[in-house]
Protein backbone atom coordinates (compact mmCIF):
# COMPACT_ATOMS: atom_id res chain seq x y z
CA UNK A 1 0.00 0.00 0.00
CA UNK A 2 2.71 2.46 0.98
CA UNK A 3 5.43 1.34 -1.34
CA UNK A 4 8.22 3.76 -2.02
CA UNK A 5 9.20 4.27 -5.62
CA UNK A 6 12.45 2.61 -6.50
CA UNK A 7 15.16 5.16 -7.22
CA UNK A 8 18.08 4.19 -9.43
CA UNK A 9 20.76 4.47 -6.74
CA UNK A 10 24.17 3.12 -7.53
CA UNK A 11 25.17 -0.15 -5.90
CA UNK A 12 28.74 1.07 -5.52
CA UNK A 13 29.16 4.55 -4.06
CA UNK A 14 32.53 6.34 -4.45
CA UNK A 15 32.97 7.34 -0.80
CA UNK A 16 36.72 7.68 -1.31
CA UNK A 17 36.31 10.25 -4.09
CA UNK A 18 33.76 12.20 -2.05
CA UNK A 19 35.94 12.23 1.07
CA UNK A 20 39.02 13.29 -0.88
CA UNK A 21 37.03 16.05 -2.56
CA UNK A 22 36.04 17.22 0.93
CA UNK A 23 39.68 16.97 2.05
CA UNK A 24 40.80 19.02 -0.94
CA UNK A 25 38.29 21.72 -0.05
CA UNK A 26 39.49 21.69 3.56
CA UNK A 27 43.06 22.15 2.31
CA UNK A 28 42.36 24.74 -0.40
CA UNK A 29 40.08 27.09 1.52
CA UNK A 30 42.53 28.09 4.31
CA UNK A 31 45.44 28.46 1.88
CA UNK A 32 43.47 30.60 -0.54
CA UNK A 33 41.91 32.70 2.22
CA UNK A 34 45.37 33.42 3.60
CA UNK A 35 46.56 34.55 0.16
CA UNK A 36 43.47 36.72 -0.35
CA UNK A 37 43.99 38.22 3.11
CA UNK A 38 47.69 38.96 2.66
CA UNK A 39 47.82 39.98 -1.01
CA UNK A 40 44.48 41.68 -1.62
CA UNK A 41 44.23 43.14 1.89
CA UNK A 42 40.79 41.72 2.62
CA UNK A 43 39.90 41.30 6.26
CA UNK A 44 39.92 37.72 7.54
CA UNK A 45 36.18 37.25 7.46
CA UNK A 46 35.87 38.49 3.87
CA UNK A 47 38.85 36.47 2.67
CA UNK A 48 37.42 33.28 4.18
CA UNK A 49 34.02 34.06 2.63
CA UNK A 50 35.53 34.64 -0.82
CA UNK A 51 37.73 31.54 -0.56
CA UNK A 52 34.78 29.35 0.44
CA UNK A 53 32.55 30.81 -2.27
CA UNK A 54 35.00 30.51 -5.16
CA UNK A 55 36.12 27.02 -4.13
CA UNK A 56 32.61 25.64 -3.68
CA UNK A 57 31.30 27.20 -6.88
CA UNK A 58 34.34 26.08 -8.89
CA UNK A 59 34.00 22.61 -7.41
CA UNK A 60 30.35 22.39 -8.44
CA UNK A 61 31.16 23.71 -11.92
CA UNK A 62 33.99 21.17 -12.19
CA UNK A 63 31.72 18.27 -11.30
CA UNK A 64 29.07 19.47 -13.76
CA UNK A 65 31.70 19.65 -16.51
CA UNK A 66 32.94 16.18 -15.53
CA UNK A 67 29.46 14.64 -15.66
CA UNK A 68 28.74 16.23 -19.04
CA UNK A 69 32.09 15.25 -20.55
CA UNK A 70 32.26 11.70 -19.14
CA UNK A 71 29.71 10.15 -21.54
CA UNK A 72 31.69 11.27 -24.60
CA UNK A 73 35.00 9.80 -23.45
CA UNK A 74 36.41 6.76 -25.26
CA UNK A 75 35.74 3.39 -23.63
CA UNK A 76 39.42 2.89 -22.67
CA UNK A 77 39.55 6.23 -20.85
CA UNK A 78 36.20 5.56 -19.17
CA UNK A 79 37.40 2.22 -17.83
CA UNK A 80 40.61 3.81 -16.53
CA UNK A 81 38.60 6.58 -14.89
CA UNK A 82 36.15 4.20 -13.24
CA UNK A 83 39.00 1.97 -12.10
CA UNK A 84 40.81 4.93 -10.56
CA UNK A 85 37.73 6.41 -8.85
CA UNK A 86 36.43 3.16 -7.36
CA UNK A 87 39.59 1.11 -6.83
CA UNK A 88 42.29 3.81 -6.62
CA UNK A 89 44.59 2.26 -9.22
CA UNK A 90 45.29 2.55 -12.92
CA UNK A 91 45.20 -0.45 -15.25
CA UNK A 92 47.66 0.65 -17.92
CA UNK A 93 50.91 2.53 -17.50
CA UNK A 94 50.61 4.58 -20.72
CA UNK A 95 47.94 6.87 -19.29
CA UNK A 96 50.38 9.19 -17.48
CA UNK A 97 50.66 11.67 -20.37
CA UNK A 98 46.86 11.94 -20.53
CA UNK A 99 46.76 12.50 -16.76
CA UNK A 100 49.38 15.27 -16.95
CA UNK A 101 47.54 16.99 -19.80
CA UNK A 102 44.25 16.71 -17.95
CA UNK A 103 45.85 18.10 -14.78
CA UNK A 104 47.10 21.19 -16.66
CA UNK A 105 43.68 21.74 -18.23
CA UNK A 106 41.97 21.37 -14.84
CA UNK A 107 44.45 23.73 -13.16
CA UNK A 108 44.05 26.54 -15.69
CA UNK A 109 40.31 25.96 -16.04
CA UNK A 110 39.91 26.20 -12.27
CA UNK A 111 42.05 29.32 -12.22
CA UNK A 112 39.88 30.96 -14.87
CA UNK A 113 36.65 29.96 -13.10
CA UNK A 114 37.93 31.20 -9.73
CA UNK A 115 39.03 34.51 -11.24
CA UNK A 116 35.66 35.06 -12.91
CA UNK A 117 33.79 34.07 -9.76
CA UNK A 118 35.86 36.41 -7.59
CA UNK A 119 35.31 39.31 -9.98
CA UNK A 120 31.56 38.61 -10.03
CA UNK A 121 31.47 38.40 -6.23
CA UNK A 122 33.45 41.61 -5.86
CA UNK A 123 31.18 43.42 -8.30
CA UNK A 124 27.96 42.05 -6.85
CA UNK A 125 28.93 42.80 -3.26
CA UNK A 126 30.23 46.29 -3.98
CA UNK A 127 28.48 49.15 -2.29
CA UNK A 128 26.24 50.79 -4.85
CA UNK A 129 24.85 53.34 -2.41
CA UNK A 130 28.01 55.45 -2.31
CA UNK A 131 27.86 58.94 -3.71
CA UNK A 132 29.66 59.31 -7.03
CA UNK A 133 33.08 60.94 -6.72
CA UNK A 134 33.67 64.50 -7.81
CA UNK A 135 34.57 65.12 -11.43
CA UNK A 136 38.21 64.02 -11.76
CA UNK A 137 40.85 66.06 -13.42
CA UNK A 138 42.74 64.46 -16.31
CA UNK A 139 45.70 63.71 -14.05
CA UNK A 140 43.49 62.00 -11.47
CA UNK A 141 41.64 60.12 -14.21
CA UNK A 142 44.93 58.74 -15.55
CA UNK A 143 45.96 57.65 -12.06
CA UNK A 144 42.61 55.97 -11.50
CA UNK A 145 42.93 53.98 -14.76
CA UNK A 146 46.45 52.91 -13.78
CA UNK A 147 45.27 51.96 -10.27
CA UNK A 148 42.37 49.94 -11.73
CA UNK A 149 44.80 48.09 -14.01
CA UNK A 150 47.11 47.44 -11.07
CA UNK A 151 44.23 46.14 -8.94
CA UNK A 152 43.02 43.92 -11.75
CA UNK A 153 46.52 42.49 -12.19
CA UNK A 154 46.76 42.03 -8.44
CA UNK A 155 43.55 39.97 -8.42
CA UNK A 156 44.81 37.82 -11.31
CA UNK A 157 48.19 37.14 -9.71
CA UNK A 158 46.66 36.60 -6.29
CA UNK A 159 44.20 34.01 -7.62
CA UNK A 160 46.99 32.37 -9.62
CA UNK A 161 49.26 32.16 -6.57
CA UNK A 162 46.43 30.91 -4.34
CA UNK A 163 45.38 28.29 -6.89
CA UNK A 164 48.97 27.16 -7.42
CA UNK A 165 49.63 26.83 -3.69
CA UNK A 166 46.43 24.94 -3.01
CA UNK A 167 47.02 22.59 -5.94
CA UNK A 168 50.63 22.04 -4.85
CA UNK A 169 49.49 21.13 -1.37
CA UNK A 170 46.83 18.78 -2.77
CA UNK A 171 49.46 17.10 -4.96
CA UNK A 172 51.65 16.69 -1.88
CA UNK A 173 48.72 15.06 -0.03
CA UNK A 174 48.15 12.72 -2.98
CA UNK A 175 51.86 11.90 -3.10
CA UNK A 176 51.93 11.07 0.61
CA UNK A 177 48.76 9.03 0.21
CA UNK A 178 50.32 6.97 -2.58
CA UNK A 179 52.80 5.38 -0.18
CA UNK A 180 51.69 2.07 1.25
CA UNK A 181 52.11 2.34 4.99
Amino acid sequence: MFELPEFPLPRIFPFGAILFNFLFLLVAIPIESFILNSRLKFDRKSSVFYAIAINLFSNVIGWVVFFFSEPVLPIRVKSELINYIFFDRLQSANVQSLIVLTAFIIFFGTFLVKYILLRVLLLSLAEFGKAPPAEPTPDKNLRRVYKHKLQNTSVVTSILIANALSYSFIVAVLFIRSFDL
